[in-house]
């Protein structure tokens, strides 16, 4: 436990960039909750609600509660909202295209964990318009941070020797433990759908064109058969895109058409569309769309396995290394661009075991350092099935922290502390161009001073 503790002081994190917020405060709001605002910076309000949340998250994750922890959160927090108000200053802007395409994302993988977007909206009693709505503005706040931060540290390099300087400047009992860490790599492909399916879906598209035509209301339809999790509830609508935001094809396809006239069947890498062109304004458009993504046939299953293993043998025969097969020809995007290799949080090639998926964990378990795995069928958590192999490639047993073994980590987190410095720095000088008040509640934090 002495151990654990040590480790888990020793985290060192660049400020986040995220205004402290989740999905799961979305469920709190129907509740009686005594607010009021304790921070202005600028235009932009911080609630008590806001760090309260923020604070309860910190313990969750098994931090130490005291009034400092708070008051490090609530700076945290003016940080967040002066710089959205230097965004505005310094014209930095996010689109929100890009923001409904975020928000797209994170729908589409709660209602894989929910099982399905009608028990997102059972669970926290509102409609997933009423979500989007009620969380768009944290989306864009939040990309618009990551966006200045990132202007303000992605210039910033740690050297060697302030690498050293870093770890020697750590008191010995400090030094965080830790457990045993595996490098791990994979290369994954995913069943392609053949001809087959492809033309199943062309012709139930075709189909759903025809009623269309015949009067049906295509927004029920996209509401029935459209397999885009964003916008099937919104009867297929995307709302307006500028040129080059939406898949060249899709796009081109949109803007060949007239308002209110549907197209063929469009293929993307995300499928099949059926696309009704609604507005144009200059170089912007407004469409909606109906979505039917092929499945891969059994044929097309063995296909990609026979595939993988070819893949295998090269590798084996010494024809391609792994790491180079794994940048070429694997379908893991997370992955793929490491060679294949699972990657910490800090983007250092060894992980802890106990953070491997069960699966991948008992596979290795099995294995001998060095080998390679025949491919295994798996599912993915997108609910899909793909195969992949596995090379274990190393394993590092249990340790506490020192400069041979673990440079990267190390690294990263001397990069993550000059980061914060900067941002400290910028936050001294900065303060002065923006109106910030705090509640006389928190004078104790002296963050005006």
């Amino acid at each position: 436990m002495k151990k654990q503790r040590r480790q888990m002081r020793l985290r060192f994190i660049v400020i986040s960039a995220a205004v402290i917020t989740s999905f799961s405060s979305l469920a709190q709001t129907n509740e009686v909750v005594i607010d009021k605002i304790i921070a202005k910076v600028d235009d932009y309000i911080i609630l008590k609600s806001e760090l309260e949340r923020a604070y309860l998250d910190f313990l969750s994750r098994g931090q130490a509660r005291g009034a400092n922890a708070k008051c490090e959160i609530l700076q945290q927090l003016v940080v967040n909202k002066m710089l959205v108000a230097q965004s505005e200053i310094d014209s930095i802007f996010v689109e929100d295209a890009e923001v409904n395409n975020n928000l797209d994302r994170r729908m589409s993988v709660m209602a894989q964990q929910f099982g399905g977007e009608s028990e997102i909206e059972r669970a926290y009693g509102k409609s997933i318009e009423q979500i989007r709505a009620e969380i768009f503005d944290n989306i864009k706040e939040q990309l618009t941070i990551q966006r200045m931060q990132s202007e303000l540290t992605s210039s910033l390099k740690v050297t060697p020797a302030e690498v050293k300087k870093f770890f020697k400047n750590i008191p010995q009992d400090s030094l965080p433990y830790f457990s045993t860490e595996v490098s791990i790599a994979q290369i994954v492909t995913d069943p392609k759908p053949g001809k087959t399916q492809k033309d199943k879906v062309r012709n139930l598209l075709l189909d759903l064109r025809s009623q269309i035509e015949s009067g049906i209301d295509f927004a029920v339809l996209a509401k029935k058969y459209s397999q885009d999790p964003g916008s099937a509830s919104r009867g297929g609508e995307l709302g307006f895109f500028g040129r080059g935001e939406l898949a060249p094809e899709y796009e081109a396809t949109a803007l060949s058409l007239k308002p209110g006239e549907v197209s063929m069947p469009v293929e993307t890498q995300f499928g099949f569309h059926l696309i009704e062109l609604q507005e144009k304004r200059g170089n912007i458009y407004k469409t909606r769309h109906i979505l039917i993504s092929p499945q891969p046939s059994p044929e097309d299953y063995q296909k990609a396995e026979n595939y993988l293993d070819s893949i295998r043998t090269r590798i084996k025969i010494d024809s391609i290394t792994f790491q180079s097969a794994a940048k070429e020809y694997s379908d893991d995007q997370q992955t793929s661009s490491a060679g294949g290799f699972f990657q910490d949080e800090t983007g250092g090639l060894r992980v802890p075991a106990e953070s491997l998926d069960p699966n991948i964990f008992f596979t290795i378990d099995t294995m001998k350092i060095g080998n390679i795995t025949k491919p295994i069928r798996y599912q993915k958590q997108d609910g899909t099935y793909a195969f992949r192999i596995i090379y274990y490639k190393d394993r590092v047993a249990p340790h506490q922290a020192n400069l041979d073994v673990d440079y990267q980590k190390i690294a990263n987190a001397a990069l993550a502390q000059k980061k914060n410095r900067i941002i400290s720095e910028w936050f001294d000088k900065a303060r002065g161009n923006v109106f910030i008040e705090i509640d006389p509640e928190y004078n104790y934090c002296n963050l005006t001073n």
